[in-house]
This record gives structure tokens, C-alpha cells and sequence, in this order.
């Protein structure tokens, strides 16, 4: 570090060894300051440790003893209850003398060596708590660990035991579901088949109803003596012909008949009502209508109505018939679903297959695109019928009724046979005028074109429908069953009809065979005729 002059007692050092030795002095002090800190901080880490270490060691031996403790108290009970069943069997009699001593006692002198041992140890622990906790917390432990491992298996086999409960239930459940599901899919398929198989004639099974007479002979009597040129049909009653479903988009829905019958000078009318709503509804127009009928005439009213216009004008008179008894004078029933019909309960039930698919499609068809009420065809299932029907009683008995129902033809023949149900109009053309004023009826008669569909045809595949699937004869809508109505007279021809022929003309007519409008005829002749032998004309 260079060298080193003494002068008068005084060390001197050059400059640079002077600087040195200052820089390393104050290095020594800052590492000794530094070890100083980190020894102060090893022994509050140190201090720290035995303080945790004690408060652990503390609470060992009071949970040791804590546990001893509650062991000497059950060892206690159990030998004092063990005591007292042999009190009550008369095991130990000389123990009643020292009944006053404790239980201690009596663990004494039953098992002394334990006891003794078990006090002995109890005091090891309290004298020697520091010396043996070690080795107390070391036992404590090992026993713990011990019991442990001993119910390691007992909580695997409780654990197997809630999962196999577990995944059974949830086996339980699914399987319970699927037949559940299974059920309502078998419910709703064996409902699909069995359609309409229990309520077809349903009427004729009710015991209270009133029978029905056949009056098919004198309605064809009637029938050639018509087509003969005699005609009965007095003047005296005003004729309201009521037509049915969707007859509003049937421009020549019962035109025929009323042209026929204005010929013949009778006050005949077609009702004006909207055949898309429901029964009650319609109801309640008829009421309207032939009040204001009788009212304006003077009249009496005949009923004649077709499909579902006999249906309103019967419930008419079962709802209103205090109202309308001095005001109509008969009621014929033409093809009508009195009882409800098989097409519109199997389109409309609930709990099938597809039923939820199916009402969508009938609501969007009636109610968006004809502008109608779903109401209209749902009044005509059988159970609104049943419904309605015991509710709101028919005065038979009081009034004359006639049912009229047919079968429909199945031929092959009838596929090509044409249903004229309106005209459509073309636009004028300007022509020359020959001739007289006939002439020019016949120019513009010709200017409308018939507009026909195959309606016999869907009415033959109904109808066939209707026999395959039920056995059941029907017009192709209705069956026969299903339109007569109690109490009333039943005209059943052997002419195959369909359930649109009453109403409309076909493309091919038989000048042998009588007409639409002729059967109405007889049969509002065969009306009067009943209504004269009831002494109600």
C-alpha cells in the first residue's frame, strides 16, 4: 500500500495510500452494518418461529387432552349405563349399598389397572406437558392417521354406494321418461288409428233420444208426381233456403232451386248469412232473418238448410225457439252433420298425431285465406256437437223435421264428372248488333263462362275414405248415421248423391232422373204434409 514515513510520533502516508485506506475502512463499516441488520433480522425471524412453534404446541396438547379428556367421559357413561342394566337385572344387588358412590369409582374397582393407567398418563400429560408433547402429539397423530387409513375403505364404499345410487336414479328417471315418451307416442298413434271409430252414430246409442220414422216412400211419391207436373207446394209459407259451409265462394249455391221456385210464384229466399263463423253466431242471424221474414210477409217460414245451414237453423230453434215457434212452420235437414262429421273431428283432435300441424294449417286456410272462423268447422266435431246437443234441446216434437242423407257414388266414372259451381265474367267485346233484342241477350249471355271443378270426384274419394277406413256409408262428408235426427222423418234414396249435388248442377244431366230443385220441392211438400197431420199448419 505503499510506503510508510514516520515524523515526530506522526504517520505519514503518500496521498493515494491515504485515499485507499479510507475507501476500505468505510466497505468494512458498511458490511458490518450490513451483517448487524441481517442478524437482527435473522433473530426476529428466529424469535418469530419459536413464538409460532409454541402457540402450535399449545394447542396439540390442549387438543390432547381435550380428546383424552371426552375419551374418560364416554368410557365413563358407557360403564355406568353398562352399571345401571345390570342394576335392572339384578346382576349386581351389593352395589345399591354404595349407590352414592361416583362412576369413577365404580371403573375403579371394576377394572382398577386400567383406570389407574389411565390416570397415570393423564398425569404424565399435566406434569410433563412440555417434555412429552412431542411424543403425545407424535401418538396422537399416528392414531389419527391410523383411524383414517382403517376408514379410508368405509368412505370408498360409501362413496361407490352414493354413486351407484346416484347413476340408478338418473337410469331410474331416464327410463322413466322414455316410457313415459313412449306411452304418449303408442296414445297418440293407437288415437290417430282409432280416429272417429267411437263417436260415428253416436245419437242412436243414447237410449233417452227419440226414434226416427222413414219417410222415403212418400217422398218418392211426392218426387213423380212433381216431375209429372203436380206440384202441392202451397203459397202460404215464405221458403228460406240456408246454405253451408263455404257457400259464400259459391256464387250458384242454391240459385237453381230459387229460380225454380220463383217460377212457380213462391216467396222463396236464399239466406244471407257469413257460413264461415260459428253455429251459435249463425243462430242468432237466422233468428234475425226469419223475424224480419214473418214480419214483412206475414208468413209462416219454411226451413230448408244444406250441411252446415241445417246444423245453424237447428240451432236456431233449439236456442231461440221461444222467440221463432209462432214463426216457423218446418224444418228439413238436408245432408246435414247434425250428430258432427268424421272429416272435421279427425282434422281437428286433439292428442293425435300432427294435431298441433294440422290446426295451424285448417287456421291459416279458413282464417287468413277465406277470411272465415276456424270455429265454423271445429262446431262440427263430435264433441262440440255433444256439447251443443245437450245443451240446447230440439223441439221435436213440437215442430215438423225431416232428415235427408244419400250415399255417394264410388265409380270410376264419377272421377270425370264436372261440378259447375260459377260464372266468370270476360270482357265485353264490341260486336255488331244483328237480330232483335233476343239476339243480343244471347250475345251477352255469352260472354260468361261456366267455371267447374271436380267436385264429384273429391266427394267419391271422401267417401271411399269414409268406407275403407270407418265401413260407413257417406255423401263423401257426412255419413249417413251422423244425419239423421231424432224425432225426425228420414228420407234415404237409392240414388247415389253426393254432398254437393243438392246444391249444385252437374255438367251431366239424366232428363230421366230428377233434379236438385225437384227434391227440394218433394221434400218441402212432404214437410207441409207432416206439419198438417200434427195439426201444427
Amino acid at each position: 500500500m505503499g510506503d510508510v514515513y514516520i515524523e515526530n510520533g506522526i504517520s505519514e502516508m503518500p496521498l493515494t495510500a491515504y485515499n485507499d485506506t479510507v475507501i476500505n475502512t468505510s466497505l468494512v463499516i458498511e458490511s458490518l452494518e450490513f451483517f448487524s441488520s441481517m442478524d437482527d433480522i435473522f433473530d426476529r425471524l428466529l424469535i418469530l418461529a419459536s413464538y409460532i412453534g409454541h402457540q402450535f404446541i399449545q394447542f396439540v396438547e390442549d387438543l390432547a387432552l381435550r380428546e383424552f379428556d371426552r375419551y374418560l367421559e364416554n368410557l365413563v357413561n358407557i360403564s355406568a349405563r353398562q352399571h345401571l342394566e345390570s342394576l335392572r337385572h339384578g346382576i349386581c344387588k351389593s352395589f345399591s349399598e354404595d349407590s352414592s358412590s361416583s362412576s369413577q369409582s365404580y371403573i375403579s374397582d371394576r377394572n382398577p389397572e386400567f383406570y389407574e393407567k389411565a390416570l397415570g398418563l393423564r398425569d404424565e400429560l399435566l406434569v410433563y406437558p412440555r417434555s412429552e408433547i412431542v411424543q403425545t402429539d407424535s401418538s396422537h397423530a399416528a392414531v389419527s392417521f391410523i383411524s383414517k387409513g382403517l376408514m379410508l375403505p368405509l368412505y370408498g364404499l360409501q362413496f361407490a354406494w352414493r354413486l351407484a345410487m346416484s347413476c340408478w336414479r338418473s337410469s331410474f328417471l331416464y327410463f322413466t321418461s322414455a316410457h313415459h315418451r313412449v306411452c304418449c307416442i303408442a296414445t297418440r298413434v293407437q288415437r290417430t288409428l282409432r280416429g272417429s271409430s267411437d263417436d260415428i252414430g253416436w245419437l242412436q246409442r243414447i237410449p233417452s233420444m227419440p226414434s226416427v220414422d222413414d219417410g222415403t216412400e212418400r217422398f218418392l211419391e211426392l218426387l213423380a208426381g212433381i216431375r209429372k207436373g203436380k206440384h202441392e207446394l202451397p203459397d202460404s209459407f215464405v221458403y228460406l233456403l240456408i246454405p253451408g259451409l263455404f257457400s259464400n265462394h259459391g256464387p250458384l249455391y242454391f240459385v237453381g232451386t230459387k229460380r225454380f221456385f220463383s217460377k212457380m210464384g213462391l216467396a222463396c229466399h236464399i239466406a244471407k248469412i257469413h257460413s264461415e263463423v260459428s253455429v251459435e253466431h249463425n243462430a242468432w242471424e237466422l233468428k234475425q232473418y226469419i223475424e224480419e221474414l214473418y214480419w214483412g210477409s206475414g208468413k209462416r217460414v219454411m226451413l230448408l238448410g244444406h250441411s252446415k245451414g241445417g246444423v245453424d237453423a237447428a240451432a236456431a230453434l233449439s236456442i231461440y225457439w221461444n222467440d221463432l215457434k209462432d214463426k216457423v212452420a218446418g224444418l228439413a235437414l238436408v245432408q246435414c252433420p247434425y250428430g258432427g262429421t268424421p272429416l272435421a273431428s279427425d282434422i281437428l283432435r286433439e292428442g293425435q298425431i300432427a294435431d298441433k300441424e294440422t290446426r295451424r294449417i285448417m287456421e291459416f286456410l279458413i282464417c287468413k285465406l277465406i277470411k272465415g272462423d276456424i270455429r265454423a268447422l271445429e262446431d262440427l266435431t263430435y264433441d262440440k256437437r255433444k256439447e251443443f246437443i245437450m245443451k240446447y234441446k230440439l223441439p221435436a216434437e213440437k215442430i215438423p223435421l225431416i232428415s235427408f242423407h244419400s250415399e255417394a257414388s264410388i265409380a270410376p266414372g264419377v272421377l270425370a264428372t264436372m261440378t259447375h259451381i260459377a260464372h266468370a265474367e270476360v270482357p265485353w267485346l264490341p260486336l255488331a248488333k244483328f237480330g232483335n233484342e233476343e239476339s243480343d241477350n244471347i250475345v251477352q249471355a255469352s260472354h260468361q263462362l261456366p267455371v267447374v271443378i271436380p267436385l264429384s270426384a273429391a266427394m267419391a274419394v271422401c267417401a271411399l275414405h269414409l268406407q275403407l277406413r270407418y265401413g260407413e256409408k257417406s255423401d263423401g262428408l257426412v255419413t249417413c248415421r251422423d244425419a239423421e235426427v231424432p224425432g225426425s222423418v228420414v228420407v234415404k234414396p237409392d240414388r247415389k248423391l253426393d254432398h254437393a249435388w243438392m246444391v249444385y248442377s252437374s255438367r251431366k244431366k239424366n232428363a230421366s232422373e230428377a233434379d236438385a230443385s225437384e227434391m227440394c220441392e218433394a221434400l218441402l211438400t212432404l214437410l207441409v204434409e207432416l206439419g198438417k197431420g200434427k195439426g201444427l199448419n
